[in-house]
Formats: structure tokens, sequence, C-alpha cells
């Protein structure tokens, strides 16, 4: 059959669709897509893909669906997307808020290493955020696959400008929140800023096309503008993420919870306006993160449930406790039922704009 070639408006991926017809489902995406009609050549145009792109999904260890420790409250909703030809910007919240949020998850649907819980991860830290830590709820900008509003869908378009959303205007006093639970992966190192020749990256829904989100881009955009006596808080749940948002300082801590802060400043500087930033990540920058069904007796992500759980469960905590107490719910996980994903040990990291004594304080979020 005749066919010509065309592209998922909401996810970018190309797809071959039969010569006449007038709509066709994205079978990653399960989006439908309005065709126009057919011009002469019979192909119709595709944005470049990024130059720096390997061909197809980068290999991700396995990682099965995960739950939300609030699942039955939190089911994804399911609609028909508005047909919309353009996702460039986020529509800012009305309400800016002293605290606000920016919370990323990404399941690939329809992709051979598409994800099942990154959404769940991310209705539990909403739910966290707004129903135990105060924020409002208009000042949560949530991305994900199931979001009605096509602005708030993941590309990589819409996550930069929520990025962007998250610090404009921020002041002395705001609490802002980063969370992301989706794919990551490394890339090397073109500037010489990173000690182990690799940056990280945050993969969009349509990274194939448009491509990855590096650390510099993200510390870029929402740790150096960070004004003084503002505070930023990013919970990374996602592999090779110790140094996600690229903070100057990466904290190392034992069991025994002796700490030492490893200096990450090769050149440029990569602090903040005088705020500070801290990033709780799921993993080192060489590890992989998981999911486990460990914990309630279905899977989810590892990092997310534990640090939500250790902040409702635990008082007088410090970042040192925070990450000691993480460490060792993931290390139960793996010596019992088993963490999927993680093919050795997934040890949560800190990293921070500035060192200091890590169990002396921790920050209100």
């Amino acid at each position: 059959m005749d066919s010509r070639r065309c592209k998922c408006q909401w996810c970018g991926m190309k797809i071959a669709a039969p010569i006449g017809a007038q709509t066709i489902t994205c079978p990653r995406c399960q989006s439908v897509t309005q065709l126009q009609p057919a011009r002469n050549n019979g192909f119709a145009n595709f944005p470049t893909a990024n130059n720096n792109m390997s061909p197809g999904f980068p290999a991700f260890p396995s990682r099965p669906g995960r739950m939300s420790p609030n699942a039955n409250n939190f089911q994804p909703q399911q609609f028909n997307r508005p047909m919309s030809p353009q996702i460039n910007n986020i529509r800012p919240p009305a309400v800016h808020g002293r605290k606000r949020a920016v919370l990323c998850g990404i399941n690939y649907r329809g992709h051979p290493k598409s994800l099942k819980g990154s959404i769940n991860d991310v209705l539990s830290m909403r739910y966290f955020l707004v129903e135990k830590l105060g924020f409002p709820n208009a000042s949560v900008v949530v991305l994900t696959e199931d979001e009605k509003d096509p602005y708030k869908y993941p590309t990589k378009a819409n996550i930069r400008s929520a990025l962007r959303w998250l610090v404009q205007g921020c002041q002395p006093g705001d609490s802002l929140v980063f969370h992301y639970s989706g794919h990551g992966t490394r890339v090397r190192d073109h500037d010489g800023d990173e000690i182990d020749g690799h940056d990280e990256s945050l993969c969009p829904v349509d990274f194939e096309t448009e491509g990855r989100i590096l650390d510099d881009e993200i510390n870029n955009t929402i740790v150096r503008p960070l004004p003084r006596g503002a505070t930023l808080h990013g919970i990374i749940d996602t592999c090779f993420s110790g140094t996600f948002l690229d903070l100057p300082f990466l904290c190392r801590i034992n069991r025994a919870g002796y700490f030492k802060w490893e200096d990450h400043r090769i050149r440029g500087y990569k602090g903040t306006s005088g705020g500070t930033a801290f990033s709780i990540s799921a993993c080192d920058d060489h590890q992989s993160s998981g999911d486990t069904t460990a914990f309630t007796g279905v899977p989810m992500g590892a990092l997310t449930y534990s640090f939500i759980q250790t902040l409702e469960q635990e008082t007088k905590l410090t970042y040192g406790r925070l990450i000691m107490s993480m460490q060792n719910k993931i290390q139960q996980a793996q010596k019992g039922l088993g963490l999927n994903g993680a093919n050795e040990t997934q040890e949560p990291q800190l990293s921070s704009s500035e060192p200091f004594d890590i169990h002396s304080k921790l920050v209100a979020i």
C-alpha cells in the first residue's frame, strides 16, 4: 500500500500513513493526529534530529511500572487530547506563589523502553507537596502524558518553558521544587566542566527528534538565577542522576554517617545568584535507578517513595539523616524482594550549591 511520511503532533514520532488517510493513531503515545492533504511530493517535513543523538532509544535498564503509595487516589486520567498543532510554551498558573513546583513524569507510552509508573510518582509528589507541605495547588505545574492541557505535555519545549516559569520573579523567602521521574542518560561532555567527562541529561517525550536537555542547561535555567534568600530542591528519580542539576558540591556519606564534600568546580560557575540549591537524586552518575515491590507489594520508584515516606514518618530530620534513611530503605528493598532495573547498589545522592554540615540542618521545603 502506498504511504506518506508524517509526524505525530504530540510526541514527534515519525509515522507512515496510508495515502488518503485523514487521521492516524500514534503507536507510541496513542494520540490521534489530524493529517493535512498530501503535498505534491507525498512527504511531510520533519524537524532535523539533534546531531548529538544516537539512533533510537538509549539502552536504559528495564524499569517496570511504578505505583504511587496512594495509588487508589491517583488513577491517571484518560481523555481525548484537544487538537493543537503547536506545543511551544507552558501557560503559567494564575497563582505564582511563594511556594511553587514543577513536577515532570514521563512514561514514553508505546515505546519499547516505556515506563509504567513515572506519572504516578509525580502524582504522589503533588499530593505530598499540596496536602502535607502547604504548596498552593495552583502553583504546582505538572507535566505528564495524561495532562489535558497540551501545553503541559512533556515535550522538550514545554519542559524548558516550565523550568523558566519556576524561577520567574523569584524573591527571597521563596521555596521552589523540581521533581523529575523518567529516563535519564549520560552523554560525552564537550565543554570540559565535568569531572567524569560526561554530562547528565533528561529525556523529554520527543527527545528522538528534539534532543535531550543537558544538566548544563538545567543549571543555567533554574540554579544560576536563584536569588539570595530563595531555596530550590531538586528531587530526581532517574538513572545517572548524581549531578543532575550540575551543582558545584557533591556529598559523599558512608553508612556510619561520616561525610565529605567533593568540589566539582572545574571551570565556569555552577552556583546560584545568592540563593541555596539542593539536589536529592536516585543514584550516583554511574549507577542506574530501579523500581521495587518491596515497599507496598506493587512496583514503584524507590527514590520518590523513600523520600516521601522519610519526610512523613521521621521528625527532627537533617539532610544527613534523610539520605541515610533513604539509603537504608532502598538497601532493604534490594536485599528483600529485589530492586528491578538496578544492576548494582543504588545509593541516593545529595548535592548542593554550597558545602555545609549535613547533620545540622534540613531547610524547609
